[in-house]
């Protein structure tokens, strides 16, 4: 059976002149990265109408280590409706190259439902990330300089808030010591390193209209406190102008395809369990304005992502999603219903009936945006027709519209179902609406997401995140959206809690402000912003040979 990468590597790619023409680009806005990949000039922009198309969310059920094959799924339906004759765009974010090496993988689909250069757009694809992570040191290099060349803004060396950041996954970096040995070194003080997507660069650049936007938005960064408790921003370190000349190229989304020669714009990356999980809204209006239907995910599970997508990338946006799709798989489910993943290739009704919760959680949670859901369940091999039938009658007994997805195995065609039934969605209004409304106060909008969307009991508060309340207040930042940043493996903030826990409180450790991105950010149990790599980790396995082909990498 080949691997995914030896399947990339054997399709048959059109110049990325040729997959432009079928969205009418025009190779003129064109930024070419060889002949698989390119830059989108946003100077398009100008030439275009108005957004016509349907906007299509796919997310998923609570993640676990059996998989669920979201992304897969987003691809194989953009391939689908493609098949279908209808003019399709798919948006997916940049892949951080910290889990590529680290144990989670990269996002680039799986089997026959993929985007390629697959190897590419997982490690240096056209520079974005590096780009990011530049400017994020940048702002850190020029706080530390100001503070080592006389202090003129009376920063207070304890309250720095902005951390350095590096797109991989290193734990030792966390906490770090900066400025040691002699004085020429700069103010010895402690200091931390969060991963790229999880920085507040990349949160401004997914969230960014346009390069004013951005730069604006970066102006009002928060890298510290003054002494007498006052903010200090970017804009007063003057180096707005320079971070916005390091992001001018990567603020332009980037244009690939999938297996089957369909468009893919994939641009911007944060992380769904620590940012906001979704690709640019930059790249999603675009596409809007390109394609009639245009598909996207968003990471993690629906508590997550979904709700993430659908509170603030939409509200920030203006946009409205036309159709919701629920990705599932058997396997999940039954992990969820109490197996362990070594028995799940077992037929099991049994545990499959107990982790149906999970999936109903999932599926009445984005009832509560005003839309009706689509379930996807994703196919796996060792999925009995017993548990497929299972799923199935489940789905229409509870009056859940649903259709297998079979991209993994048979690409485009595996999805066409899924498709019609997203086309037949797509035509009906909905009644959209955000789970919660801005101006309500911080401690409630945070318990609406934890009660509303976790099923939390009760939410409490550490007194550091206390005094980050009262300072947001003080600010006048209260009037944000809500950012979690919460474990992925679970609805609550204990990652070892599966299926549908109730009853338990979610605690907040501290509160981030996010001023520029224009985001509060709560921090809940032992969420980390720069993770850490397993004990085999998978750079071990990827090997490259002589011609320069890599094997290993998925």
């Amino acid at each position: 059976m080949l691997t995914d990468i030896e399947i990339s590597q054997q399709a048959k790619k059109e110049k990325i002149g040729k997959i432009a023409k079928k969205i009418e680009i025009n190779e003129h806005y064109l930024i070419q990265y060889g002949l698989y990949k390119a830059k989108v000039n946003l100077d398009i922009e100008k030439k275009l109408n108005e957004a016509k198309g349907k906007l299509i969310l796919v997310t998923a059920i609570t993640p676990t280590p059996a998989g669920e094959g979201k992304t897969t799924v987003t691809i194989g339906l953009g391939d689908a409706l493609n098949v279908l004759k209808k003019k399709t765009l798919i948006c997916l974010r940049e892949p951080s190259m910290g889990p590529v090496f680290g144990l989670k993988g990269g996002a680039t689909g799986g089997g026959f439902s993929q985007v390629t250069p697959m190897e590419d757009i997982n490690l240096h694809f056209t520079g974005d990330m590096h780009a990011i992570s530049s400017a994020v040191n940048l702002i850190a290099a020029v706080l530390d300089n100001s503070i080592y060349q006389g202090n003129e803004l009376n920063i207070d060396i304890k309250k720095v808030v902005f951390n350095r950041a590096v797109d991989m996954n290193d734990r030792v970096l966390r906490d770090v010591t900066i400025g040691q040995g002699s004085s020429i070194n700069g103010v010895e003080r402690s200091s931390h390193y969060d991963i790229t997507v999880a920085s507040e660069i990349m949160a401004i650049l997914c969230l960014s209209n346009d390069l004013k936007d951005l730069r604006n938005r970066v102006a009002n960064i928060i890298v510290a406190y003054n002494l007498k408790g006052k903010p200090v921003t970017v804009k007063q370190l003057k180096i707005e102008h320079a971070v916005a000349v390091l992001l001018k190229e990567a603020i332009n989304p980037n244009l690939v395809q999938t297996l089957e020669n369909n468009p893919v714009l994939i641009h911007g990356g944060p992380f769904a369990n620590i940012a906001h999980g979704c690709n640019s809204i930059i790249a999603t209006r675009l596409a809007l304005k390109l394609a009639d239907y245009v598909v996207t995910e968003a990471g993690f599970g629906a508590d997550l992502g979904a709700e993430k997508f659908l509170d603030i990338k939409c509200r920030v946006g203006g946009l409205t999603p036309s159709a919701v799709v629920l990705v599932a798989t058997i396997r999940a489910l039954k992990m969820h219903g109490g197996l362990l993943k070594e028995e799940l290739t077992i037929p099991n009704v049994n545990a499959l009936s107990n982790g149906m919760a999970n999936l109903q959680k999932h599926l009445e949670n984005i009832k509560k945006f005003g839309i009706t859901p689509l379930i996807a369940l994703n196919k796996f091999f060792s999925d009995s027709q017993e548990e497929i039938d299972f799923v199935l009658n489940w789905a229409h007994k509870n009056n859940y519209e649903i259709a297998l997805s079979e991209g993994f195995e048979k690409g485009g065609l595996g999805c066409v179902e899924l498709a019609k039934k997203v086309v037949s969605i797509t035509d009906k209004p909905n009644t959209f609406k955000y789970l919660y409304n801005l101006s309500l106060p911080v401690t409630e909008k945070i318990s609406i997401i934890c009660k509303e969307i976790y099923g939390a009991g009760a939410v409490e508060y550490t007194l550091k995140a206390q005094e980050d309340l009262k300072k947001i207040i003080q600010l006048d930042y209260s009037n944000l959206p809500i950012c979690m940043a919460k474990t992925q493996n679970s609805l609550s903030d204990d990652p070892k809690l599966l299926n549908v826990p109730t009853g338990f409180t979610v605690l907040i450790k501290e509160i981030r402000l996010s001023a520029g991105a224009g985001l509060i950010v709560p921090i809940t149990g032992k969420i980390l912003t720069m993770p850490g790599l397993p004990k085999r980790p998978a750079a071990e396995q990827i090997k490259i040979n002589k011609n320069g082909t890599i094997r290993g990498l998925f």
